[in-house]
């Protein structure tokens, strides 16, 4: 025993909150520019460089978060990153493939022949739209519990389209703080659309997680967890109308409220997450491995803890200080 009570059971308890984190950032901070990649058919010609500046200043940091996450999984719960990896080899592939694809394009695009601006534009495209569908798909399967049916494929191709949409959604969003104009107009149109998804993954996830498991089931259903878990889904469902409100009404006349359907995705993809983790724990992978099972020795978790008190600061105090510093709207992309 030390002073903090038994490393062995707040140890996993820290990692898999600091995990946890990591990966809730790395979708809310690369969901948005994602977003604006899978969008990027939709804009004329003349505003794809502007989009590429709204998110050239973050997006190759926001994927920091991501590497963070794999690493903490990697060094905290091994034999969970080996059992979720193995079963999801095909589509982590696909999304690195996708990333490195996006980030080529990302920098050929505007350095390029004029002639070759179009195919850029396209593999920019086609790169973000491999790494949601990707990401989708591993989500739908490992909520499936990593194993692979007509069902729970069925259901990850479902998750795969939706979590598309709540990326366009967010970058959506994000355009709509970013930009002016008869621009920004149309991010809201995007944003109207792409709502839709968004509540049909939701809701989707919400209905097939307890479905799957009886023990989901009754952490969300028994009293008197239902009584105080009530407010969640009702949180996400007033947002949800909010956003809708809100959507019709942008842009006012004084731009004042172009920030709300950003901060509102935030909102939601948070109190989705938390559902999602709630309905997991204490397991890492559904009903067959807990995070106490797959922790490494606590005396590795104690030396690693250092290592990520020392290292997350630092990227959250970067992450800020860059979103400080290009705050405002989206100026004219340019290379010098």
């Amino acid at each position: 025993m030390t002073l903090f009570g038994d490393p062995a059971i707040w140890l996993p308890i820290v990692f898999a909150g600091l995990m946890g984190l990591s990966i809730l950032i790395y979708v809310i901070l690369d969901g948005f520019d994602l977003g604006v990649g899978v969008l990027f058919p939709m804009a004329r010609e003349n505003e794809k460089d502007i989009m590429i500046a709204s998110i050239g200043p973050f997006w190759d940091a926001n994927e920091t978060w991501l590497v963070l996450a794999i690493g903490l999984l990697l060094v905290a719960f091994p034999t969970a990153h080996g059992a979720i990896l193995t079963a999801l080899y095909l589509p982590v592939a696909i999304m690195l493939i996708g990333l490195i694809l996006r980030g080529v394009a990302f920098e050929f695009r505007v350095k390029a022949p004029e002639e070759w601006r179009r195919f850029w534009n396209r593999s920019f495209f086609v790169g973000s739209l491999m790494t949601t569908l990707s990401q989708g798909f591993m989500l739908g399967i490992y909520i499936m519990g990593l194993e692979y049916t007509a069902t729970s494929v069925a259901f990850a191709v479902l998750t795969a389209a939706c979590l598309t949409l709540a990326y366009a959604f967010i970058g959506s969003a994000w355009l709509i703080h970013k930009m002016a104009d008869d621009f920004q107009r149309r991010a809201v149109r995007w944003a109207q659309r792409a709502l839709v998804g968004v509540v049909v993954g939701l809701g989707a996830v919400s209905i097939v997680t307890p479905l799957v498991s009886a023990r989901v089931a009754e952490k969300w259903f028994s009293f008197p967890e239902l009584m105080l878990l009530a407010p969640l889904p009702l949180m996400c469902g007033a947002l949800i109308v909010l956003l809708w409100m809100a959507l019709r009404a942008l842009p006012t006349p004084d731009d004042r409220w172009n920030w709300f359907p950003f901060a509102a995705a935030i909102v939601l993809f948070t109190l989705a997450f938390f559902g999602l983790a709630y309905s997991f724990y204490p397991y890492v992978v559904l009903d067959q491995l807990t995070i106490y099972e797959a922790a490494s020795a606590p005396e590795s978790l104690i030396i690693i803890l250092f290592g990520a008190l020392f290292v997350l600061p630092m990227i959250l105090g970067y992450t800020v200080l860059a979103y400080t510093v290009f705050r405002g709207k989206a100026q004219a992309l340019t290379y010098y």
